[in-house]
């Protein structure tokens, strides 16, 4: 299963770190947040990745270019220029990036990754959010709803997009954006979605969380994972200083991985 993460908007929220990179690129614990959460979906064994990219991609593009080459020991011959690596510590992940426009909508980001994504079902989350979330719960969740996407809905720090509940509390039954009197569960990402859901997309001005969620809630095709645990956004300086303290008590987000 592919995992598919938006990484191509301004950040213009933490422009402090954004005027010169992508909000993905922004480091906790001296990575970048795009690996943290590639990390985190590896430890279940998902490692094939499509990065959407668009605003500074090529910041993207030269860290996994440079990868390996900076990751391992090595002899060089200065003279002839021939390289013996020696030992390299390089995860075993697919990457492929993909630049997706500088002014792309999220939803027509992911419609420019259609032939990229291809026929199966799919992971989809965004590139500044980390989560304990459990992604094989998450997938099994989403495989026994038997809808088009599942959403993971959790209680969040601030205010973002609102999730209304069917009476069994498995479908969503509404979906609508943040509000200053609102409270509860949030779309906290970290979807599964069949690829049908990138029908729902019109072209590039499309925002995925209006028109296609929107949608899938009007089918009855999207369905809520509730997440009780770790879950934290990163949109300002302040919430990269909570996912840094994080990082140093032993970084949750992390946790299957030492499991």
């Amino acid at each position: 299963m592919k995992v598919v993460i938006f990484a191509g908007g301004f950040g213009t929220r933490l422009s402090e770190e954004t005027s010169i990179k992508p909000k993905p690129m922004v480091e906790i614990g001296g990575r970048p947040i795009l690996w943290h959460i590639m990390s985190s979906y590896a430890s279940y064994g998902l490692t094939d990745f499509v990065v959407l990219g668009g605003y500074k991609v090529d910041a993207i593009r030269r860290y996994f270019l440079d990868y390996h080459r900076l990751s391992g020991d090595f002899t060089i011959d200065l003279h002839s220029g021939e390289i013996v690596w020696s030992r390299s510590i390089v995860p075993p992940w697919r990457v492929t990036i993909l630049d997706t426009g500088v002014d792309t909508m999220t939803g027509g980001r992911l419609r420019r990754a259609r032939d990229v994504i291809g026929d199966e079902p799919f992971c989809l989350t965004y590139g500044d959010g980390l989560s304990d979330v459990n992604i094989a719960d998450l997938i099994d969740f989403h495989r026994q709803q038997k809808c088009l996407a599942t959403v993971t809905a959790v209680a969040p720090p601030g205010r973002f997009g609102v999730l209304g509940f069917s009476p069994d509390g498995a479908r969503i039954a509404s979906f609508r954006e943040k509000d200053s009197k609102d409270v509860g569960l949030i779309n906290g990402g970290f979807f599964v979605c069949e690829p049908q859901v990138i029908d729902l997309v019109a072209g590039d001005s499309t925002v995925w969380e209006q028109e296609p969620m929107n949608r899938l809630v009007e089918m009855g095709q999207l369905a809520a994972y509730r997440h009780g645990g770790f879950w934290q956004a990163m949109d300002t300086l302040r919430d990269k200083a909570v996912l840094e303290a994080a990082w140093s008590n032993g970084a949750p987000w992390m946790a299957a991985q030492s499991a």
